[in-house]
């Protein structure tokens, strides 16, 4: 235990020692504007750059069980609403947060996969259900397994109260800027 912390130590004391890519724009702007506040750039660079680099690692995993970030997205929406895993397709654009349209094309191409299926809604022939086929269910519950060991791996670059620490203030700042 002792050992991981000061290993993690070391790599801060490196890390802080070498100016990165977020810094060295904040020092050339500086240079170049002085009158401007640049610390901003600070947390909202190196957050942007995260979020990117997080981004392009769990979409490997979706790929990797041949889904898009987007498919992934509606399939794991249908697998929490329990059974029977199903929606209508606006309680799964507005579980997403994309549009009704936008809903359409992803669930038209998890039905050509066999993925989802489409049926009239039961109090209304005009209303649409989506459903997860069983084939669905499967690919949904291994790309979850998947994606949050994947989401362990990464989180676990920091140390748990340094997780449990950012997890917070990501947490009251959302709360804030909602």
């Amino acid at each position: 235990m002792e050992a991981t912390i000061a290993s993690r130590e070391a790599i801060v004391d490196r890390v802080t020692e070498t100016p990165d890519h977020v810094a060295r724009i904040q020092e050339e702007w500086r240079r170049e504007r002085p009158d401007l506040d640049v610390a901003p750039q600070g947390v909202i660079g190196r957050l942007h750059r995260v979020a990117a680099r997080l981004t392009d690692e769990l979409v490997a995993v979706y790929r990797e069980h041949d889904l898009g970030e987007g498919d992934f997205d509606v399939l794991a929406t249908l697998r929490r609403a329990g059974a029977p895993y199903e929606r209508t397709p606006g309680e799964l654009a507005g579980h997403t947060m994309i549009t009704t349209g936008g809903m359409t094309k992803r669930i038209d191409r998890l039905e050509a996969a066999g993925l989802v299926t489409r049926r009239a809604a039961a109090d209304d022939g005009r209303g649409r259900v989506v459903a997860l086929t069983d084939a669905g269910r499967e690919r949904i519950d291994a790309a979850m397994t998947a994606h949050l060991a994947n989401e362990r791996r990464l989180l676990d670059e920091l140390d748990a109260a340094d997780a449990a620490e950012l997890e917070r203030i990501l947490t009251v700042w959302l709360a804030r800027l909602a």
